[in-house]
């Protein structure tokens, strides 16, 4: 057998063999996604949606877990995003390309491979304890952004180097200064894979369970949380809760919170494939 042979018969096997692990992986995920539909969706009804949590597994509710999910969501957001967005953009297109920058930015990618623990306990520390913001809804959203920030600045940078530097030449040719070639012609050009990256980091903090118990969030929570110095919960902390209970019925209140906290995630996911998708089709180089 030629040697041109055996490597087309390598890449079709390859080949095969990706396709194989693809589908044994969606096979294994939409068995899960059946199961817990099958389970939970008879449970959500509005008064699941708006009861509080309670002993009897006919009774309890998602809402202080909902409007927790909710305020960490904003703060994270508020926090992250302006922090993410302008690092990225100076790291890019002011920063210095020399050894130091080289360091910094292999650390940066490094930062959104450390796991989730890990930033909950320097966020009990600086935020908890030295910051003194205790199990508050602010200290487990500044724990997140955290989290998160490494992921806002890598997808930032990479949006922005996306952009052809014709664009910029351009600019600079019509006498456009820096500052006016960045907020005019490279942000908009890069926004929806800025805004793509964005999302999908909030989406991976609003799923997040370690951080925020280590942080000091509750597992049981009789309240509404009303402002950011309050303690809470989130769906992934009330899920985990319902999950550890040797009652079938609050299998049945797990199920459908992952239901409603799997919308939430594609609902966000959604909107960051639409704005991607309006804001290619409104650029043209």
């Amino acid at each position: 057998m030629s040697e041109v042979n055996w490597n087309r018969i390598k890449d079709r096997s390859f080949k095969y063999f990706g396709i194989g692990c693809t589908v044994f992986g969606l096979s294994v995920l939409v068995v899960f996604l059946l199961s817990i539909i099958i389970q939970g969706v008879a449970r959500i009804d509005w008064d699941f949606i708006t009861s509080m949590p309670s002993r009897f597994a006919e009774k309890a509710g998602i809402l202080p877990a909902l409007i927790g999910t909710l305020w960490i969501l904003v703060l994270t957001a508020a926090i992250s995003i302006p922090i993410g967005v302008a690092s990225g953009v100076y790291l890019e297109e002011y920063g210095k390309k020399n050894r130091f920058a080289k360091f910094l930015e292999i650390n940066i990618a490094n930062l959104a491979g450390v796991p989730s623990i890990i930033y909950g306990l320097l966020g009990l520390e600086i935020f908890g304890r030295i910051m003194a913001m205790g199990g508050s809804i602010l200290a487990g959203s500044c724990t997140l952004a955290l989290l998160i920030l490494p992921v806002v600045i890598v997808s930032t940078r990479e949006a922005i180097k996306a952009v052809p530097d014709t664009l910029r030449q351009a600019s600079y040719g019509l006498g456009a200064s820096k500052w006016q070639t960045l907020s005019r012609q490279v942000i908009p050009a890069s926004a929806g894979g800025i805004v793509t990256g964005i999302i999908l980091a909030i989406s991976r903090a609003i799923g997040e369970t370690a951080p925020l118990i280590v942080v000091g969030a509750l597992v049981f929570v009789p309240f509404v949380p009303s402002g950011p110095m309050d303690q809470f919960t989130v769906l992934p902390i009330q899920i985990f809760n319902w999950v550890s209970r040797p009652e079938k019925e609050f299998g049945v209140n797990a199920a459908a919170a992952i239901i409603i906290l799997l919308l939430v995630t594609f609902v966000m996911n959604g909107i960051a494939l639409y704005l991607r998708n309006r804001w290619q089709k409104k650029i043209k180089w």
